[in-house]
């Protein structure tokens, strides 16, 4: 196991995307905006799936990665810190998972 967390890549993409480095693709995704940045990560979604549904662990791992990695920027991108959306989640497992989503309002 590895003890390089979530938590360590939410600060590096905030440096990165920050930096202004040309050669950093963070750096230019995060200048992008938020249409670019959200467009890439429903990418790595779909990916995720296709990995997901043949089977392929392989390929199920790193589109993970991927994944995780866009949604960071997008957050990056929004301003909105990774513990926001910790903390909710938090909050929506101290309920069991069918009476939170019936409590959401639509």
């Amino acid at each position: 196991m590895t003890g390089f967390s979530l938590s360590d890549l939410e600060k590096i993409v905030a440096e990165r995307a920050r930096s202004g480095d040309a050669n950093s693709w963070t750096a230019k995704l995060y200048q992008s905006g938020m249409e670019r940045a959200a467009k890439k990560l429903g990418e790595e979604a779909v990916e995720t799936v296709i990995a997901a549904v043949k089977g392929d662990d392989k390929g199920l791992v790193s589109e993970s990665a991927d994944l995780l990695y866009h949604w960071l920027v997008v957050l990056a991108v929004a301003g909105v810190p990774m513990s926001e959306v910790m903390a909710e989640l938090e909050r929506r497992t101290a309920q069991s998972g069918l009476a939170e989503k019936a409590s959401r309002t639509k």
